[in-house]
């Protein structure tokens, strides 16, 4: 399944490559949900709110009335995840904040650095049909703060650990974000043997081959760059 994402910056819909630098940028927001309206289920970011300079509150409620959204961006407590449910989301999306400050490294201990409390709490807050969790990676560890940091912990680590409390996970290759390289399949083929849940991956998806390939592993993708400069239609 192909889900279209959009990313919200001040203001305007936005695509970055590889989570830094501006690539497209629009406002006919009416264009974009009309040609999103057909798809079961929509990706919807706040980039401002994850980068913590603001939020597009307003456009995200306008949004999730049209479109079936899982919202992002930001979300630290079961209180945003209720607020943005309130607002029209149909699932919210955690990342950072599932993940603690780098301390233990040691292979026995790694599994100190995800908040799993947290991610228990979170299910009994929310329901755990309402969250998707959201384990990106740069350089091959997870990557937390906008990108902009990293913790020692694998992708297949957090998703085994964090497997009970979602019903959702999705996987960002930050490295070939908004790039239009290709998404690696052999990683996504590991991932979907880690888990269970429904698997979303992004990063660097060009053509309509990748989504059939994945489609066919049991793994949906969302598309944004090649949707947005036109190489894919959607």
């Amino acid at each position: 399944m192909l889900i279209p994402s959009i990313d919200l910056m001040g203001g305007k819909i936005v695509q970055l490559v590889q989570g830094e630098k501006l690539k497209l940028s629009f406002d006919d927001f009416d264009y974009w949900i009309d040609r999103f309206s057909k798809y079961p289920l929509v990706q919807l970011i706040d980039l401002d709110a994850a980068m913590r300079q603001g939020e597009n509150r307003a456009l995200i409620e306008m949004i999730c009335k049209r479109l079936p959204c899982q919202v992002g961006g930001g979300l630290r407590t079961a209180d945003d995840a209720q607020r943005l449910l309130a607002l029209g989301a149909k699932r919210v999306i955690f990342g950072s904040s599932l993940f603690g400050a780098q301390a233990e490294e040691e292979p026995k201990r790694r599994h100190k650095l995800i908040r799993l409390e947290f991610a228990e709490s979170l299910k009994k807050a929310v329901g755990e049909d309402a969250l998707c969790f959201s384990v990106d990676t740069k350089g091959g560890n997870v990557a937390v703060r906008g990108w902009k940091e990293t913790v020692s912990l694998t992708p297949e680590e957090a998703v085994t650990w964090l497997e009970d409390s979602c019903a959702a996970f999705l996987y960002t290759h930050v490295d070939t974000e908004g790039t239009m390289q290709g998404f690696p399949i052999d990683v996504a083929a590991i991932l979907r043997s880690t888990t269970a849940k429904q698997l979303i991956v992004a990063g660097g998806i060009k053509e309509q081959a990748e989504v059939d390939s994945l489609d066919a592993m049991g793994v949906d993708a969302v598309a944004g760059m090649a949707v947005y400069s036109g190489v894919m239609n959607a």
